[in-house]
């Protein structure tokens, strides 16, 4: 792997340094040899799952005391990193580990926190969070699926699409309106246990352009009667907040998993320029290949430095909406821009499919739109000014 010559940060210790080769090792043993076949029945197998539970790979935010190993964001920031450096990027356990795993830490009550946590770690649970609709996207405010109570029920209604871990998930938390008429305040987030319930069906396994091995479906609630303990938090209404409250983790995970893939695309590209010979000479003597890369090196340093002092500001519950969505936006952008410029240097191989910086062009795309498009980031740190 190409060496940025960064020093260690702060929050990197001895532990994490062990996790990184631990899960380096998960990816390239598990993953790795059957990779080709994920991404062509379009998911990992289940067993991956169970295994990386076994190996500590899940729920390294949650405490001893429910079955996890009480890590923080940057055991999860290390898992995730190494899996694009693996070139696993289809693999959904980093959203399973840092996106949905703290709304149950977070806000659910210690009946709900003793019932699902030590399932999410051992991968009996695959986790999902459903908030995109059909025609509600970076716009929360807009979703239209709805918890009615009924009793001492919920009945779930509704259409969400672009659900990752769609296919796999057998817990999914739920973006719906408990109030339809009350905008944000109306909306609630419901935790279903689909094995547990009538109505819900999964639909398509979406044909997308990259990340062929990670599971996005379409997901349906048809008249779905969840338990009164199904509402995650104290009461109705507190959806949004919950969910303004976790996107900046999110936004940085995102972040996060794109160094990986710079990275990588760094360091396939150094390698391939020095063994390619055009004209006589390797591709690496050219100067225009020596100014690309070095500019493409540079700026990955800085990013590198950037995602590092994030992590840092997460850890310390100092990372602002605002600093979050910067990462987000930029490193996203910039994983392209960096990805793009070493196709180009590999030539008509770039653009074959058996190079793995094809398959990271198109991996890469995705990360521009979800987690809120970058146009979205723009907003959110604008409004800061």
């Amino acid at each position: 792997m190409t060496d940025l010559n960064l020093p260690k940060p702060d929050w990197m210790n001895e532990e994490l340094v062990m996790l990184e080769d631990m899960a380096a090792n998960f990816y390239q043993t598990e993953c790795a040899p059957h990779y080709e076949r994920f991404e062509e029945q379009g998911k990992f197998d289940r067993e991956v799952w169970h295994k990386a539970g076994q190996m500590g790979l899940l729920g390294a935010e949650i405490p001893e005391n429910y079955g996890g190993p009480g890590g923080n964001f940057a055991h999860d920031a290390v898992i995730a990193i190494e899996a694009n450096k693996a070139g696993i990027d289809g693999f959904g356990g980093p959203l399973h580990n840092a996106i949905v795993i703290p709304y149950i830490l977070h806000y659910g009550s210690e009946e709900q926190k003793q019932r699902w946590l030590p399932k999410l770690v051992s991968g009996e649970l695959i986790s999902a969070i459903a908030m995109t609709e059909p025609g509600a996207g970076s716009d929360l405010q807009g979703v239209t699926t709805t918890a009615v109570k009924d009793g001492n029920h919920y009945v779930l209604n509704g259409q969400k699409t672009f659900i990752t871990n769609g296919q796999l998930a057998n817990l999914i938390i739920v973006v719906a309106k408990t109030d339809p008429q009350g905008g944000a305040k109306g909306t609630s987030l419901m935790v279903v246990e689909t094995d547990d319930v009538e109505g819900f069906r999964r639909g398509r396994n979406l044909d997308k352009i990259g990340l062929k091995s990670n599971d996005t479906s379409e997901l349906f609630f048809d008249e779905v009667r969840l338990p009164a303990s199904a509402l995650l938090g104290t009461e109705e209404g507190q959806g949004f907040v919950q969910l303004m409250q976790q996107l900046p983790q999110e936004r940085l995970l995102i972040a996060v998993q794109a160094m990986g893939r710079i990275e990588r695309a760094l360091s396939h590209t150094i390698d391939y320029v020095k063994e390619r010979k055009a004209f006589g000479k390797r591709v690496i003597d050219f100067q225009n290949t020596r100014f690309k890369l070095a500019e493409c090196k540079t700026e990955a340093t800085i990013a590198k430095v950037f995602v590092n002092d994030c992590v840092g500001k997460l850890l310390k519950g100092e990372l602002s909406t605002e600093t979050a969505s910067m990462a987000k936006y930029w490193l996203t952008d910039l994983q392209c821009k960096i990805i793009d410029e070493c196709l180009q240097l590999h030539g008509g191989y770039g653009y074959m499919n058996e190079y793995p910086i094809a398959r990271m062009y198109r991996d890469a795309r995705v990360e521009r739109i979800y987690g809120g498009t970058n146009e979205i980031m723009k907003l959110v740190i604008g409004r800061g000014l």
